[in-house]
């Protein structure tokens, strides 16, 4: 091991202080909300104690300078102690502490970025090795900067297969920067876990990963130096520290025991507090400070205004699937901004993400089949604003992920989704491949925006106006060939829909929205013939909803709309429709959406079979028409 110093029995007694004055604040924390996890605080003490006042490099008057050391606590519920840590490094007053959990504070019962000592929401057990390996991947591959990456993760989440995948993409990627700390206490919230303290077989599955694992006593701060140093000076290769501890560590009559978890220590908090007083040599103010000289090398990032390289290109009537403008227009604007980058799980060739490649390999991040990986890798790497991520897939696929992107929402991320393939148009493939529940997924999500374009030009927009929105963007893109039916200088803007067909005598507005506006507008022209006049809408985003444009034209229409949406009924197009007239006295709304589960077969014979087809909005129209 290179130049590695012993450290000095002052030091050592000092980082042991601190680990029980942290233990101390985690209690008087958890008694004055009266709730909170002091039990699993106490079994990090040490951990927490070394990497602040010792390892990690970081400036505490700016927490996310972009040159400081990351740290991620993935067992969110620990977050008295995390606290506890930036309060005696200095970030703000001890006494603050005391206001955990209350409602004008945030000092929340879980972290999340409203702190600027925090990059993610953490709690949803399991996601933090993959937001650390997104931040890792960053600073290893685009910063090429010297700042490291430390995520603690609870022995407990590390069942959640979300931690395996990360261990994957880790070691795959060689993330040397990256150290995962594994707090092994032995006890979940309801019972042992399953491995309990079984070290040697934590320590193989972390060494079959590719991973330098590394058994401690994690109540050792000389063991713990020694392996954040060894960590520090592995290459080629992340590091594990799997740390040996005790739940309520320090604490009598409750340290190792069952039943403690989530719980503050009530009649028993005096006792233990003086007992862990008793422990501290040096109660007086910090002989160690944490700020640690740090290598300024992360380099000036500029993601703002970022443009399509050229404009769209394309001819009326030309036959291209959204998908593939997708990826035309990820393109143009990574070639706009060296920070655009693109994930994706083993379907680049599908959802076309592979066209960033053109323009710079190294700004494709290929995440194989691991979705939820992938998005918490995503979200990694768009903190600190060092990176625009576009995370594509099969729209399907991402329900798999939904709780790392609604943590995403908490987090405050800006990543981009890109679902294709989605509804029957898919065709042959069958009800397993068809996302068919996403839009309503992604309408959930708090601050998101749902783009849905209908053709290569207003796709390529969607993608310019997503790089620089704020929150989750969502962009749905089909599979099949769609014409071109926006001039290539048609301007869009979130919120605002498109009238592609109108005339003075509309009776009805159908709105439909990617391949279903086709049937829409080919719907119309069938009803022309039969004297029946319909206004067809684009919305092109389906959230926010143009509900002004709705309600004016549906006003115009006599008060009939109908909605046609390759998605199932619930949460998608038309409910978005039905929400914005909600409030308006004689508009009625007609719903045609996928009902029931699809087979395979050709889309078009799909389209009609479920309901969604040009002949379907005919008869939609005159019933709603005739009545």
């Amino acid at each position: 091991m290179a130049a590695y110093h012993k450290p000095e029995s002052k030091t050592v007694q000092e980082l042991r202080d601190i680990a029980n004055k942290l233990r101390v604040h985690s209690i008087t924390a958890t008694q004055a909300s009266k709730s909170g996890h002091p039990t699993s605080c106490a079994s990090m003490a040490e951990i927490m104690s070394v990497l602040f006042f010792h390892t990690m490099r970081f400036k505490v008057s700016t927490p996310r300078d972009p040159s400081n050391d990351r740290f991620i606590l993935s067992k969110g519920h620990a977050a008295p102690i995390l606290y506890a840590a930036w309060a005696e490094s200095g970030l703000f007053p001890i006494s603050e502490l005391q206001n955990l959990r209350k409602f004008d504070s945030d000092l929340e019962g879980h972290p999340t970025p409203r702190l600027n000592f925090i990059d993610v929401g953490t709690g949803s057990l399991g996601q933090g090795l993959s937001v650390a390996a997104g931040m890792a991947y960053v600073g290893k591959n685009y910063d090429e900067a010297s700042y490291r990456v430390y995520c603690l993760i609870g022995d407990g989440e590390s069942a959640e297969g979300s931690i395996w995948e990360a261990l994957h993409f880790a070691s795959y990627y060689k993330l040397d920067n990256l150290c995962a700390v594994f707090d092994i206490n032995r006890l979940g919230q309801s019972e042992p876990t399953s491995l309990q303290h079984n070290m040697e077989v934590y320590r193989k599955r972390l060494e079959a990963f590719g991973f330098n694992a590394l058994v401690v006593d994690g109540h050792n701060v000389e063991e713990l130096v020694k392996a954040f140093h060894e960590a520090q000076t592995t290459k080629g290769r992340p590091t594990a520290i799997l740390a040996k501890t005790f739940k309520g560590k320090n604490f009598p009559t409750i340290e190792d025991l069952e039943n403690w978890h989530g719980k503050p220590l009530g009649n028993k908090s005096d006792e233990v507090i003086m007992h862990l007083n008793s422990l501290i040599r040096n109660s007086g103010p910090l002989a160690l400070h944490p700020q640690k000289p740090l290598v300024e090398d992360a380099p000036t990032v500029n993601i703002s205004n970022i443009q399509l390289d050229s404009p769209p290109n394309y001819k009326i009537g030309d036959q291209v699937a959204t998908r593939l403008a997708y990826g035309t227009a990820l393109a143009k604007i990574a070639k706009n901004n060296p920070r655009v980058i693109a994930l994706d799980g083993d379907t680049k060739n599908s959802t076309f993400a592979e066209k960033i490649k053109t323009v710079d390999p190294k700004r494709f991040i290929e995440c194989f089949i691991a979705e939820q990986n992938a998005v918490g890798v995503a979200i990694g790497a768009a903190t600190r604003d060092r990176t625009v991520a576009f995370v594509s897939a099969f729209a399907t696929f991402f329900t798999r992920a939904f709780d790392q992107i609604r943590m995403g929402a908490i987090s405050q991320t800006n990543v981009n989704f890109v679902g294709s393939h989605c509804g029957v148009s898919i065709g042959e493939d069958g009800p397993s491949q068809m996302g068919l529940e996403d839009v309503a997924m992604f309408r959930a999500i708090p601050g998101s925006t749902v783009f849905y374009p209908c053709d290569a030009v207003a796709t390529e927009r969607a993608v310019e106006l997503a790089a620089n929105t704020k929150g989750v963007c969502f962009i749905r893109t089909s599979r099949p060939n769609t014409a071109v039916i926006y001039e290539n200088n048609e301007s869009f803007a979130i919120g605002k829909a498109k009238i592609v067909k109108t005339s003075s005598k509309d009776q009805v507005l159908v709105i439909g929205a990617g391949v279903t506006l086709y049937e829409a507008i080919k719907a119309a022209q069938e009803l022309a013939g039969l004297g029946i006049h319909a206004r067809v809408m684009d919305p092109f985003t389906v959230k926010p909803i143009d509900a002004a444009s709705i309600i004016s034209n549906a006003k115009d229409c006599g008060g009939r709309i109908v909605t046609v949406e390759d998605h199932y009924p619930e949460g998608g197009l038309g409910d978005a429709v039905m929400s914005a007239v909600a409030l308006e006295r004689n508009i009625i709304v007609k719903k045609l959406a996928v009902t029931g589960i699809p087979r395979s077969g050709p889309p078009s014979v799909l389209l009609d079979a479920f309901g969604i087809s040009a002949r379907n909005i005919v008869s939609a129209v005159q019933e709603i028409v005739k009545n």
